[in-house]
């Protein structure tokens, strides 16, 4: 397999892995693929920029940041500015937020060894629900009597129309 299609699966399986939120997987691809490609090119420095990110969100922030200060200084215009901002990011302080901001999400690791009856407010069911008949209408109920508002309402509608014709 040549180098470039290695970088390429490299690359791919990174972005993959960083957007599943497996960011160990994430990291071992892409500085594998950082490897593979030389840092001044373009495409080395996407493949960093990738890897930022994945450092960031595998909570390795001093490795981040030290690749950010890395690609601020690189010869793509756009990857050092786009590095600057995630840098600018990473590097700002953290706001404290009051607990009861907050929502706890519950460990479910352990769920699929749990017992399916123990589960509550599942939306799915074990017997399906009865449909039921739909009610006649007896047409001898229906008011079938004019409504004069109706005919108020139409004759409204062409004086206005009429007198819209007039002016123009």
């Amino acid at each position: 397999m040549e180098e470039k299609e290695k970088l390429q699966i490299r690359f791919q399986a990174g972005k993959k892995a960083l957007e599943r939120g497996e960011y160990r997987l994430s990291i071992k691809h892409l500085e594998a693929a950082q490897e593979l490609a030389r840092f001044s090119t373009r495409s080395g420095g996407e493949i960093g920029m990738w890897l930022m990110s994945a450092y960031q969100a595998a909570n390795q922030l001093e490795q981040a940041i030290a690749l950010g200060q890395k690609l601020a200084k690189h010869p793509s215009v756009e990857v050092a500015k786009q590095s600057k901002r995630l840098l600018y990011i990473m590097q700002a302080p953290q706001l404290v937020r009051p607990r009861e901001w907050m929502s706890e999400i519950p460990d479910l690791t352990k769920l699929e060894d749990s017992d399916p009856r123990d589960r509550r407010g599942s939306s799915f069911s074990q017997s399906s629900p009865q449909l039921e008949e739909p009610q006649t209408l007896d047409l001898k109920e229906i008011n079938t009597q004019d409504n004069q508002f109706i005919w108020l309402a139409l004759i409204v509608i062409v004086l206005t129309c009429g007198g819209l014709l007039l002016i123009s």
